[in-house]
């Protein structure tokens, strides 16, 4: 009788990582290979961009491509860019406390309905930014806030996903004996959570600032809805107005949009690697729990 060779458990182990490095490759490729046209693409002048090799450099006009970003229109590219600061900063910043606030809330104290509340939570997120779009359009008009900076930081301020990042964050680091002795001690829930909470969940609220910050940076229905007046338009708005035009008094907009679109990614970019060894840590702990 014949016996059966088994797979050797470490060939098949090999296998299954060979097969992973070549999806990791194809993901990276696939995800780079945007980024490499687009820095090619923002070096080359009017002639070089339709005439060459899209794929490889034709000269080098990168500064003088810069230089008439900043200066095409009065300079509103930097307008645009400070407002897209302030609409990702300002509102990732208030959002991030809020969702800590109400992570922490739903993990750490008691209440009816809770279940509920966290049932809401998890199912928004089945719920599109763009079937939103509208009501909150109608609404902000009523009110008087279609056009304003308003219009984009208020919708910032509330991320159920943040929400959830933060709940499960909480249950993973933050010990449930620890808020016992400061309670006993005499602390009060908010001196509790602006002196203990917080300082425990910088990993995890730097991570919840991160992706509510790119989610803000990178938005365009929103802003394209709320936004009105190129004087409070964001970043990708702009590019968007920009590339619907052709030539204007000798300046190639085609140029424009390329190497605009390059410089706001520049700040993505800055952040990510400042801040990688928050957002890291807090991404692996959430997968784990």
């Amino acid at each position: 009788m014949r016996r059966l060779n088994r797979p050797d458990p470490a060939a098949r182990s090999r296998g299954g990582r060979r097969f992973m490095l070549v999806g990791l490759a194809l993901a990276s490729v696939y995800s780079l290979f945007p980024v490499y046209w687009l820095m090619i693409a923002a070096t080359k002048d009017r002639v070089g961009l339709y005439q060459s090799n899209g794929l490889w450099f034709s000269g080098w006009h990168l500064w003088d491509n810069v230089q008439q970003v900043f200066t095409y229109e009065d300079g509103i590219f930097l307008r645009w860019t400070a407002n897209s600061f302030l609409y990702a900063g300002v509102g990732s910043l208030g959002g991030t406390l809020i969702a800590l606030a109400t992570g922490y809330g739903l993990a750490r104290f008691d209440f009816p309905g809770r279940g509920v509340v966290f049932a809401c939570v998890v199912g928004s997120f089945l719920i599109p930014i763009a079937l939103l779009t509208l009501p909150l359009y109608l609404l902000f008009s009523a009110i008087g806030l279609v056009d304003t900076p308003w219009a984009m930081l208020i919708p910032c301020l509330i991320n159920p996903f943040s929400v959830y990042l933060a709940k499960v964050y909480t249950e993973a680091t933050i010990p449930f004996e620890l808020l016992e002795a400061a309670r006993i001690d005499g602390a009060g829930e908010v001196r509790i959570f602006f002196s203990i909470v917080l300082r425990m969940m910088t990993t995890g609220g730097a991570t919840v600032f991160l992706l509510a910050f790119v989610n803000t940076w990178n938005a365009f229905f929103l802003p394209l809805t709320v936004l009105r007046g190129e004087e409070n338009w964001t970043l990708n708005l702009g590019l968007y107005n920009w590339s619907g035009k052709r030539l204007e008094s000798g300046v190639d907009v085609t140029s424009l949009v390329l190497t605009g679109a390059l410089l706001s990614i520049v700040p993505m970019a800055i952040m990510m690697v400042a801040m990688r060894r928050y957002w890291r840590s807090g991404v692996t702990l959430g997968a784990l729990k």
